[in-house]
């Protein structure tokens, strides 16, 4: 038997969350676990808050250092640059059904075309390669590609009053194209990558039910289906032999076999203010992660996440960012008393995160 509490301060230890700021070699970006599944860079607190937080300073960095790449369920990922042909290899679709469950409302129109899914990104995808033969602006991507594909593939927006291609298969054929995102564009430029050539296969390091468990685990074939919008048989299909079985909370769970001794030894005593789609908020057991509905409704709204406040191991409360101009405010909306270590180790976060931001911090509003 296995208690949330473990869970979290493990998958707080896998994710290098306790990586000290500063405190790394020239191997930083290499051993950063993160980067092998991916880390979202959605808002100003995206991917390289994130990797702040696990004690890189991405701005001391080459600018090649990494690539931005539309990938798991067609959000902005950044990875290695080394790493992006097996990153390409494994974030293929497993198959048919899991190519239409990916795109979304866009297969049933190439269902009723009879143009299969795999096909239809693979068209899409020669299509754009075509068309980006330079940087270009997405709008100007979509817009020439709508000239150039059928019916099947376009829908009428009524926002725009104008047809476009369907979103999903246009996010998710970009990188089978060997198309990257100019970072900090918007909106996204794509552009090709550099003699981009997609691996025969995903290693194990980069294997996305492998890294799930990795990093997000113990967790069920559902929850890792769940992260990557594909259905669950495919996941069944791939789950690893090498797991052991452990129970969180009455629920069997599989965890990596190699992972079982860090899982019953966790400790994790760090603070850190979580962005909003921190890969530790990613995993698909919210309930495991927040306890409290009214808290989970709090973190994870329709609209305008917040971010969250992890201390010990724990989602203790969330926090949202307030600037105007160079300063910046950070307020806390904590879930239960914070001590006064509590408060002090959130106000020196909140000075990280005013230094990411290049802005003066200029004060931390706690709710309570």
């Amino acid at each position: 038997m296995v208690d949330r509490r473990q869970v979290m301060r493990f998958r707080a230890r896998a994710q290098q969350l306790d990586r000290a700021r500063g405190a790394l070699g020239d191997t930083a970006v290499l051993d950063t676990a993160v980067l092998d599944i991916g880390v979202q860079d959605t808002g100003p607190d995206g991917a390289g808050w994130a990797l702040a937080m696990r004690g890189i300073d991405v701005a001391a960095l080459p600018a090649d250092e990494f690539v931005l790449l539309w990938t798991v369920r067609g959000a902005p990922h950044l990875y290695r640059r080394a790493d992006v042909g097996e990153v390409a290899a494994a974030v293929e679709p497993f198959s048919e059904s899991d190519a239409g469950k990916r795109i979304y409302d866009a297969a049933r129109p190439l269902k009723a075309a009879g143009i299969g899914n795999l096909a239809a990104l693979d068209e899409v995808a020669a299509r754009l390669r075509a068309i980006v033969t330079e940087p270009t602006v997405k709008g100007d991507a979509s817009g020439r590609l709508a000239g150039l594909v059928t019916e099947p593939y376009l829908r009428f927006c009524r926002a725009c009053d104008a047809t476009h291609i369907y979103e999903m298969p246009f996010r998710l054929a970009a990188l089978r194209a060997g198309l990257e995102l100019r970072p900090g564009t918007s909106p996204p430029v794509l552009e090709r990558i550099a003699g981009f050539r997609k691996a025969k296969a995903a290693g194990d390091r980069f294997h996305l039910v492998r890294t799930y468990l990795r990093l997000l685990g113990p967790a069920t074939p559902k929850h890792v289906a769940d992260y990557l919008d594909a259905p669950v048989k495919d996941v069944k299909a791939r789950w690893p032999e090498d797991v052991v079985e452990v129970t969180v909370e009455g629920e069997s769970r599989s965890l990596l076999a190699g992972d079982r001794a860090a899982l019953e030894s966790a400790d994790a005593g760090m603070t850190r203010l979580l962005g909003p789609y921190d890969l530790f908020l990613q995993a698909k057991d919210r309930a495991t992660l927040v306890a409290e509905a009214a808290h989970a409704k709090e973190l994870w709204p329709v609209l305008g996440r917040p971010g969250a406040v992890l201390v010990d191991g724990e989602l203790v409360g969330s926090w949202r960012p307030r600037k105007s101009g160079k300063k910046l405010t950070v307020a806390v909306q904590p879930w239960r008393k914070l001590s006064g270590a509590g408060r002090k180790a959130v106000a020196e976060q909140a000075e990280h995160l005013a230094a990411y931001r290049a802005a003066t911090l200029t004060g931390v509003d706690f709710a309570d």
